[in-house]
């Protein structure tokens, strides 16, 4: 086990089933170079929820054109947060690669927007 698997407390159902974590389709994607680090603008359908807006520091793997129609997942009931000129109302979730440069992830088939993980 690694040092910061054992570091990290336990948790019971109820803390992890109070992160509401959902799938969505990136409907609109543009470069936002005026952030203080590069990032995409993503408008997300996450069905029933409605479109919601991101901003991702994901310009290392990603062109905004190829993410139109990527289904991902976003934290969405965090408060929404001023990024900029922004207003980033989930948090769209990766993992880092190697080199630390964020990967996104999402379902490996098709699902329906808006459904919650579990």
């Amino acid at each position: 086990m690694s040092d910061a698997a054992a570091a990290t407390p336990q948790i019971a159902w109820d803390d992890f089933a109070r992160v509401d974590i959902r799938v969505g389709t990136v409907v609109r994607a543009e470069p936002y170079p005026e952030a203080r680090v590069p990032a995409i603008k993503l408008w997300v359908d996450f069905g029933e929820l409605g479109e919601k807006r991101s901003s991702a520091q994901i310009t290392r793997h990603y062109d905004p054109a190829e993410l139109i129609g990527r289904q991902v997942l976003a934290v969405v009931n965090f408060p929404p947060r001023q990024i900029g000129k922004v207003r980033s109302e989930v948090l769209v979730l990766g993992l880092p690669d190697a080199a630390g440069e964020v990967v996104l992830i999402g379902p490996d088939r098709p699902v329906p927007d808006g459904g919650r993980l579990y």
